[in-house]
């Protein structure tokens, strides 16, 4: 079952407390220690060892994906840390690859809240800006924003069907 109002409740409480949107600073106020690493393909894990937390980041990703990934992790760190435990850590490949996976899906939900605030979403949306756009003026990914505006819309905001149709999410 899917809890994203869980995770964008975390992802409030997170901003309140770190009073920021920058995931690095936002792992160090919360503990979590960030490793840099030189994956080829994976982007990003996240780890429990010895009650120790642990983000490891592939060290050579786009900084607008950086932050992602990172919040991504920070996500699972707030939503699914026992999980983690149990199954001996998370890998991410492919971020964005959710279909029939509920934890990854939260952690995006959570990513989202925490980087691209509601208000700003909204005023472009208003403007007539498309998913694409919004990602570009905002220096986030279009699938982020997506499931963000998905997120809007299952909260009651109505938009027009046509520009933020998301059926690949569900």
């Amino acid at each position: 079952m899917l809890r994203a109002d869980e995770a964008i409740e975390a992802a409030e409480s997170i901003l309140k407390k770190c009073e920021t949107r920058n995931a690095d600073k936002i792992a160090r106020e919360l503990g979590i220690t960030v490793i840099p690493m030189n994956f080829k393909q994976q982007k990003g894990a996240y780890k429990v060892i010895e009650r120790n937390r642990f983000i490891f980041i592939k060290n050579d990703l786009h900084p607008v994906m950086h932050s992602i990934v990172m919040l991504h992790e920070i996500g699972h760190d707030t939503l699914h840390r026992k999980e983690s435990v149990k199954a001996g850590g998370f890998q991410e490949f492919n971020i964005f690859d959710m279909q029939e996976r509920r934890m990854e899906y939260e952690a995006n939900v959570f990513a989202a809240q925490v980087s691209l605030p509601d208000d700003d979403v909204l005023d472009l949306i208003y403007k007539g800006f498309d998913v694409g756009q919004i990602a570009r003026a905002l220096r986030s990914d279009i699938n982020l924003v997506a499931i963000k505006v998905s997120q809007l819309i299952s909260r009651g905001y109505q938009f027009r069907g046509t520009d933020y149709n998301i059926k690949f999410l569900k």
